[in-house]
């Protein structure tokens, strides 16, 4: 019933014991009726790009329900039975208009995939970190300060998505996330990193533009498995020599900041194949001198 423009659904839809699927996007519902919790069979259920502003406490009585597709809607809160749903695997919540979540999200013990994305989230209930399998949270343009210790708990997160938020500092905590492998956050207010952040061993792209770093700590040339180190947009003038330890290193973005000089130990990223270094402050000599202490790197001095 994709595609159509209902507006309503009427009661009815209650008795229908069976069904399993229920795809309702694109369509102008703005409420849903109570009797949508009577769908005991139901495993997944589509209301993407609607009008919901509030979805009834029924709705946790869909106790075999694996995905539910809530986003681009006007919800501004979720009810607390959310957190009734055991089974959920995927939850879609994007673009709505979320202040905060109901602690009980904390009780989707199974939940793997959780889209947060485009809200105006402005902190996390410290329950997210019960969310142990976990695997991708996409948090991106909400308006969050802080992130809870409890984050850390997340040990089976694999991608975590904090891009265009509001965070100045991180937890030491999110060291503790041993299998995340992909981590943005990018256009946030951060000034420092924690040394802890060289504890992600399994990291595999960094993104860091668009903050406001001044320094690195040494603990960044643990990060054994970094193929892509996104640094462009800070305020920094030096870079810690232990980066030459990242020897899985390909991309390495360090535009637009204040370099005025490189150390030496680059030359150990033997498989860097690009550089980015346009708009900083480097003489003529130094940028020759990088060149030759990278032969074969792409170097990108200047805009092209």
């Amino acid at each position: 019933m994709s595609y159509n423009q209902l507006k309503i659904l009427p009661n009815e839809i209650g008795q229908l014991k069976n069904l399993q699927d229920l795809y309702l996007s694109n369509n102008q519902l703005k409420t849903l009726p109570n009797e949508i919790g009577q769908l005991k069979n139901l495993q997944l259920l589509n209301l993407s790009n609607n009008q919901l502003t509030t979805l009834p406490n029924e709705i946790g009585q869909l106790k075999n329900l694996q995905s539910l597709y809530l986003s681009k809607n006007q919800l501004a809160t979720l009810p607390q039975e959310i957190g009734q749903l055991k089974k959920l695997l995927t939850l879609y919540l994007s673009k709505n208009q979320l202040t905060t979540l109901p602690n009980e999200i904390g009780q989707l013990k199974k939940l793997l995939t959780l889209y947060l994305s485009n809200n105006q989230l402005t902190t996390l209930p410290n329950e997210i970190g019960q969310l142990q399998n976990l695997q991708f949270l996409d948090l991106i343009n909400n308006q969050l300060t802080t992130l809870p210790n409890e984050t850390g708990q997340l040990q089976n997160l694999r991608e975590l998505d904090l891009g265009n938020n509001q965070l100045t500092t991180l937890p030491n905590e999110i060291g503790q996330l041993k299998n995340l492998q992909d981590l943005d956050l990018s256009d946030n207010q951060l000034k420092t990193l924690p040394n802890e952040i060289g504890k992600l061993k399994n990291l595999q792209w960094l993104y860091l533009s668009n903050n406001q770093l001044k320094t690195l700590p040494n603990e960044i040339g643990q990060l054994k498995n970094l193929v892509l180190l996104n640094l462009s947009n800070n305020q920094l003038t030096t870079i810690p020599k232990k980066i030459g330890q990242l020897q899985n290193l390909q991309t390495l973005h360090l535009h637009d900041n204040q370099f005025t000089i490189f150390p030496k130990e680059i030359r150990q990223l033997k498989n860097l194949q690009r550089l980015y270094l346009n708009n900083n402050q480097l003489s003529s000599q130094e940028k020759e001198r990088i060149r030759k202490l990278l032969p074969k790197c792409k170097i990108y001095f200047e805009y092209e």
